[in-house]
């Protein structure tokens, strides 16, 4: 598991932004410890947000499309992709990644990336921020949407 090289977190103030996350519903012990980590810097940083529900991560850039149209400054995307026999796995990890990528530029804002796409499901557990992991993959995506949103109001005056 890659966590080496990772920026350092924290201190940030994000008052004034106003934040959606988006969560998928499958696999919920993995996404509720996603979303409690992204909540958590959401609070520190006392950014003003909201938690949306989406049955699934295929569905995560149109929320994150209707919540840029509603005002939100900046979005945390959390789902979970398990790879099974199927190409399904490909399929659905690739218009994710390429749906929140094209809503971000679309609406020149950021999309903090909290989807795991995983071979089982014990790296989900170890990278949720739950007891016993790793790492706060969700955390980490808050952190970063909210530092991208404040460079990009910072760039726009």
């Amino acid at each position: 598991m890659s966590g080496a090289g990772a920026p350092q977190a924290g201190n940030i103030d994000g008052r004034g932004l106003n934040v959606v996350i988006i969560a998928g519903t499958w696999h919920e012990v993995i996404t509720d410890g996603l979303i409690a980590g992204a909540e958590r810097v959401l609070n520190a940083a006392q950014a003003t947000h909201r938690l949306v529900r989406v049955p699934g991560s295929f569905e995560l850039a149109v929320a994150a499309q209707a919540a840029f149209a509603g005002g939100a400054d900046a979005v945390v995307a959390l789902g979970v992709i398990i790879r099974g026999g199927t190409p399904h796995f490909e399929y659905v990890s690739s218009a994710t990644t390429d749906g929140l990528t094209r809503v971000s530029l679309d609406a020149g804002k950021p999309v903090g990336f909290g989807v795991l796409t995983l071979d089982d499901e014990q790296q989900g557990l170890d990278r949720a921020g739950i007891e016993g992991s790793k790492e706060d993959k969700g955390a980490e995506a808050a952190d970063a949407a909210l530092r991208t949103a404040l460079v990009i109001r910072d760039l726009r005056g």
